[in-house]
């Protein structure tokens, strides 16, 4: 009878332990409630003792919770009707006041989310949401955080994920771009047209200070011609030509190449010249006369 006595209490000490050791993880922390009162003593990790029947523990998760934000309908300053949806990282930093001031302090962040989501989205423009998220993402912490301080959760970060535009809306942007890419292209080409301008303006000063400089311009344009093999050759006949003829051997020897260009037939095939230099008895180019 004595060892079934020792053997019943030994039973009850180890129900009683039971009932009253409590585990709190790592990342918990435990609010003791005696008789309905939160005792300010926060348990940390590890094996919590309470007195059954009259202790009731609560652990409370302090890991950073990643919460997303439903999307939210909503007209921007611009009057553009977007979609736009957002993730909120927030954590508990004081168990007591996560535990005491609010019922559920999720499903509280969960709402005021996403109202301050919706508020964003009617005082920014379309732009903003596109281009200025850091300054967005930010005025929306701001807007959560001020209420979850007094529910003892800290807002980590607050990120725009997606903003849905409307079809009608993203064909005209991407009319808006090609017409924004195409008006950089003529700016471009006219750039360049007016530097090419400049610089041809510049050749023709230098030039007209030196008429062979064209003819040899012209030579240079007959090789370049000549290279790509083709069956017929127009070669323009220029005018600085036939000054210098005039100058040379006189006016009927200009009026005679003029006679001879004009009786000639557009298209019409010359004879091959001989390419050797023409050198003159004395060995010089005749003299332009004087009258």
């Amino acid at each position: 009878m004595i060892f079934g006595i020792l053997i019943g209490f030994g039973v009850a000490v180890v129900l009683g332990l039971s009932a009253a050791a409590r585990v709190v993880k790592q990342y918990e922390r435990g609010l003791v409630f005696r008789f309905g009162r939160v005792r300010p003593a926060v348990r940390g990790p590890g094996l919590a003792l309470m007195i059954p029947a009259v202790d009731r523990l609560q652990k409370v998760n302090m890991q950073i919770i990643t919460m997303p934000v439903p999307a939210q309908d909503g007209i921007t300053k611009d009057n553009v009707t977007v979609r736009v949806d957002a993730v909120v990282y927030f954590n508990v930093i004081d168990p007591v006041l996560a535990a005491v001031n609010v019922q559920d302090y999720r499903f509280a962040i969960l709402q005021v989310a996403q109202t301050s989501l919706r508020s964003i989205i009617g005082k920014s423009e379309l732009d903003d949401l596109l281009s200025n998220r850091e300054k967005l993402n930010e005025g929306l912490e701001m807007m959560i955080d001020n209420p979850a301080l007094a529910w003892g959760v800290n807002i980590d970060r607050v990120e725009i994920k997606d903003v849905a535009l409307p079809e009608s809306m993203k064909r005209s942007m991407s009319r808006q771009a090609e017409a924004e890419r195409e008006r950089r292209a003529r700016i471009i080409t006219a750039d360049g047209e007016f530097q090419a301008s400049a610089k041809l303006s510049e050749a023709a000063k230098v030039m007209s200070a030196n008429p062979a400089a064209l003819q040899l311009r012209l030579l240079e344009t007959v090789v370049e011609v000549a290279a790509e093999k083709n069956s017929t050759l127009v070669l323009p006949f220029p005018v600085e030509l036939l000054r210098f003829l005039e100058r040379a051997g006189g006016p009927e020897v200009a009026s005679a190449v003029r006679e001879t260009m004009k009786s000639t037939p557009p298209g019409a095939e010359l004879e091959p010249v001989d390419p050797r230099p023409i050198v003159l008895p004395d060995g010089d180019l005749p003299q332009p006369r004087t009258s």
